[in-house]
């Protein structure tokens, strides 16, 4: 998670992103990385999809935003 913080800080400060458009960016592999640990600490399904099916409205929401 240290990783994805540097890059919003990244992209917002030194690329000039609006922070709803480096939010938008990177929630859906936020959501990811959560299924990916909740799946690698053995947790159950619910735990694992739930964030999956997060994942994709806020996808969806980042496309929209871009198009």
């Amino acid at each position: 998670m240290t990783i994805i913080a540097i890059e919003y800080v990244w992209l917002v400060r030194v690329g000039g992103w609006k922070n709803t458009d480096a939010v938008l960016r990177l929630s859906p592999g936020i959501m990811m990385l959560i299924a990916l640990r909740a799946a690698l600490a053995g947790q159950e399904w619910y735990w694992i999809a739930l964030p999956l099916l997060v994942s994709f409205p806020l996808h969806l929401a980042d496309i929209a935003r871009h198009r």
